[in-house]
């Protein structure tokens, strides 16, 4: 598991200040364009790496919980927001079956290694109440020759496919897989205005020509008799 000062010196590099507006207006509109579908208005959400709030502080739930190992998350999260620092595979502080929406975006990959992404995804699986959702997105590297590895803190090989056998493995049942969904990084050839999103969302030929990250809903179903 990386240190926590090295996960905070480099994100603090690749995402300044600055640039952190800019991205939270497109998170804006993904969330309450797309993901919002998802999550109903008493549920309890889980973000596995919620960075700088970019997804848990435009959702609208009855509880919002996040996890990152970056200490800087703590301060960019809005006000109500439970954060926790540590690392991804280990959610003691969370019951079984209390959890009724898992998030997690642009983080399994950080990961040093496959068996830290099953552990954390093993962990996702038992804080899930039966019917709950997990929701993964990630770069896809079957659509990313090469420049899966320009960001130096990518460790793990990940593709829809091999997400879909790892989720299937833990009983985790795929309703929704879309090899191609949003462009690699929001530096991509992704609209940033607002409203240009929205329009892309809503046109998923245009997911196939420009996405370059997968999205994967899991559900966990009730215990076999």
């Amino acid at each position: 598991m990386p240190a926590v000062d090295d996960v905070q010196r480099i994100y603090r590099h690749r995402f300044p200040e600055s640039d952190r507006p800019a991205k939270a207006r497109i998170w804006r509109v993904l969330v309450e364009s797309f993901f919002q579908r998802f999550i109903g208005p008493s549920d309890t959400v889980l973000d596995l790496g919620c960075g700088y709030g970019e997804f848990l502080n435009h959702v609208r739930c009855g509880r919002r919980i996040g996890v990152d190992l970056n200490p800087d998350s703590a301060a960019a999260l809005n006000e109500g927001i439970e954060f926790h620092l540590g690392g991804i595979g280990s959610l003691e502080f969370l019951a079984d079956n209390s959890v009724d929406v898992g998030f997690t975006s642009n983080v399994l990959e950080h990961l040093p290694s496959k068996t830290d992404v099953e552990r954390a995804m093993r962990e996702a699986r038992r804080v899930l109440k039966t019917g709950g959702r997990l929701i993964a997105m990630g770069p896809n590297l079957r659509f990313l020759p090469g420049k899966y590895w320009d960001f130096w803190d990518h460790h793990v090989p990940l593709t829809d496919r091999s997400m879909v056998e790892l989720l299937e493995n833990l009983d985790l049942a795929v309703i929704r897989c879309h090899p191609k969904f949003l462009p690699y990084t929001t530096r991509s050839a992704m609209p940033q205005w607002p409203g240009l999103v929205r329009w892309y969302l809503r046109l998923p030929p245009l997911w196939h020509i420009f996405g370059r990250q997968f999205l994967i809903v899991a559900e966990k179903p009730p215990r076999s008799a």
